[in-house]
């Protein structure tokens, strides 16, 4: 079950499914209710999370906390 981004937490482990992609990621810093950076898990690799978002949200779109 899918959560919402109101509800990420700092330093909490994510996993994000969008357009057939799935991004493991934790959050390291809170810009707003909708934006936050997030360090990937196998890349170690830093963005936003608006940037996954950019272009929209697929039919499988889902955030799940792992």
């Amino acid at each position: 079950m899918g959560i919402s981004t109101i509800n990420v937490r700092l330093g909490k482990k994510y996993r994000l499914t969008n357009f057939g992609e799935k991004l493991e990621f934790v959050v390291m810093e809170i810009f707003s209710n909708t934006n936050f950076l997030c360090k990937d898990l196998n890349t170690m690799d830093q963005y936003q999370f608006e940037e996954l978002v950019q272009y929209g949200k697929g039919a499988d779109y889902e955030l799940e906390e792992i």
